[in-house]
């Protein structure tokens, strides 16, 4: 009985490959194929033969094309089981190099003339695209791909993929490789690491969804009762982490979940110190605190950068002070008011020998902490949901309030750029007041309405009569 022919169709569904790449196969001989008169039929036992040959061993690469080949570049030709191909498409030339999945592309411009491009796999199994400035005609194009193409197989050769990481173990590697090297914070990265572990401890790293981060979220949010800046401090670890991942080979950058802050705007804290709410302060802080709070609100410094201030960076002769240990690693000076001087003079007659402005006295080291006598001291002056850092933003916004420029402000707090000290400025209600106030004052200045008629009627007051209507604007 004879063999039963197959259809395009049935070839493609054989195949499992769009009709249209079996015409193209056919139509530059790569596929076995009958051509008769009523359409094109196709053999099982030849396409199982053409399949079959790609099981055996080939080459790794073919060889350079030698000079009678590549005269007959223009035509379809075959080296090595690789076929070349070329064709016209919207303008631009393709030169596929099947046997290895390697592309040229040809364009051609006004500015630069005709250039060559390649397209092909790269020693990680990556499709990589490079152009070929020094390529000037299609021999030398294609010698390039056949370089670039050698070189990305031997690289394979010797190229070991990474083996697979769960989030838990690579989060080690990032604190001992990148954070303990890059960071002063990393013991609170270490920190809200942990927070992720109950979640994503156990997780391939090229696992993880977007998903799973957005269940990591509402799981802080729900079981931890944090707010929604503290989850960003997380995800803004846990992006680095992945990043550093893609970096080291460990996963690929398609492979790095997707995912969203929460914004911020509406959630910071605004807790601005008013003078009377000062004064009561530094009058129930213990002495080294009030000394502290002192610095804080005239110089905004961080708290970290006021406990590890030394006699060094304080000049009384020229009433500056050099902040050294910064958050960005940038130095700045900040001028000493008359205020802050008294208390600097004050600290340098008391100050014992040591090098620190702020020290413990048994210890005679900088201190470490002062939440205990923060809180105690608002306790003790009625002052409630006041934080430490609010007085960096007090600082900030009186004087905006005094009208300091924003850069002068973002210089003396040290910060990059002046976004970032917007959320440090925030307007008290008293300056929001005077502002719609302004309104009404422009307003009465350029009304031309008597003042008789602006202020408020008594019921003695005679009535008004109406005004006579003008003829022109009046109704039939």
């Amino acid at each position: 009985m004879p063999e039963s022919l197959l259809t395009v169709a049935e070839t493609a569904e054989l195949l499992k490959v769009s009709k249209g790449t079996v015409y193209r196969y056919v139509e530059i001989n790569a596929l076995p194929h009958i051509r008769k008169k009523f359409g094109l039929r196709f053999r099982r036992t030849d396409l199982d033969a053409w399949l079959d040959r790609d099981k055996q061993d080939r080459p790794p690469l073919p060889r350079l094309f030698s000079p009678p080949a590549l005269a007959l570049l223009r035509k379809t030709i075959v080296v090595d089981g690789g076929l070349i191909q070329e064709m016209s498409r919207a303008g631009k030339t393709h030169y596929y190099y099947l046997g290895r999945s390697g592309t040229i592309y040809k364009r051609r411009s006004k500015k630069w003339g005709v250039r060559y491009y390649l397209n092909y796999i790269d020693g990680q199994g990556e499709r990589t695209q490079k152009i070929v400035r020094q390529a000037r005609s299609h021999e030398e194009a294609v010698q390039e791909l056949m370089k670039a193409m050698a070189e990305a197989e031997a690289n394979r050769q010797g190229f070991k993929k990474p083996e697979r990481i769960n989030f838990r173990d690579f989060s080690d590697r990032y604190l001992e490789k990148y954070a303990l090297t890059n960071k002063r914070s990393w013991k609170t990265d270490r920190s809200y690491i942990k927070s992720m572990l109950p979640v994503l401890g156990d997780r391939f790293l090229d696992e993880i969804t977007s998903e799973e981060i957005e269940e990591f979220k509402t799981f802080r949010l729900a079981r931890d009762k944090v707010e929604k800046s503290t989850v960003n401090r997380c995800l803004a670890i846990m992006r680095k982490l992945f990043n550093l991942a893609a970096d080291w080979g460990y996963i690929q950058r398609d492979q790095i979940p997707r995912f969203k802050l929460f914004p911020e705007g509406n959630i910071l804290k605004e807790r601005i110190l008013s003078e009377a709410e000062e004064g009561r302060l530094l009058g129930a802080a213990a002495l080294h605190l009030r000394s502290i709070l002192v610095v804080a609100l005239n110089t905004g410094c961080r708290l970290g950068e006021i406990l590890n201030l030394q006699w060094d960076q304080v000049d009384l002769k020229a009433r500056t002070i050099r902040v050294e240990r910064t958050k960005n690693d940038k130095i700045r000076i900040i001028p000493v008011n008359s205020a802050l001087d008294e208390e600097l003079a004050r600290l340098s007659s008391s100050r014992n020998g040591s090098g620190y402005v702020f020290f413990n006295p048994e210890t005679q080291k900088p201190y470490t902490s002062i939440k205990t006598a923060f809180k105690a001291a608002c306790r003790r002056a009625l002052i409630s949901g006041l934080r430490l850092h609010d007085m960096r933003h007090t600082f900030a916004t009186r004087l905006i309030a005094s009208g300091v420029d924003l850069i002068t402000v973002k210089d003396l707090l040290g910060h990059g750029s002046v976004r970032i000290t917007e959320k440090y400025a925030h307007s008290n209600q008293d300056q929001k007041r005077k502002a719609v106030a302004v309104l009404s004052d422009r307003a009465a200045e350029n009304s031309e309405i008597p003042a008789s008629l602006c202020k408020k009627r008594d019921k003695s007051d005679p009535p008004v009569s109406p005004s006579p209507v003008s003829p022109l604007l009046s109704i039939n």
